[in-house]
């Protein structure tokens, strides 16, 4: 192989490394709208995102999230 067929093929190979990494983050399942402000309401029928301790439960329980990445979640967020 000469080396602009090298060249050529690695540019080829690392296009597809980038496309295959593009679609397996987009694989992601979306909530459909408002499944989460629903499921917070539930929970808390005067829910207010930034009371520390409503923001937790409803990141845990609606948003299936763990402790430490929801109390860190909803510090950045403002609750308190």
């Amino acid at each position: 192989m000469s080396l602009l067929d090298r060249s050529c093929v690695r540019r080829v190979g690392l296009l597809l490394a980038l496309a295959l990494v593009v679609v397996a983050c987009s694989q992601q399942e979306p909530d459909s709208t408002g499944s989460i402000d629903d499921c917070a309401r539930n929970l808390f029928p005067s829910y207010n995102p930034k009371i520390y301790d409503q923001c937790v439960a409803v990141c845990k329980k609606c948003q299936r999230g763990i402790t430490t990445t929801c109390t860190t979640s909803c510090t950045l967020k403002g609750a308190r």
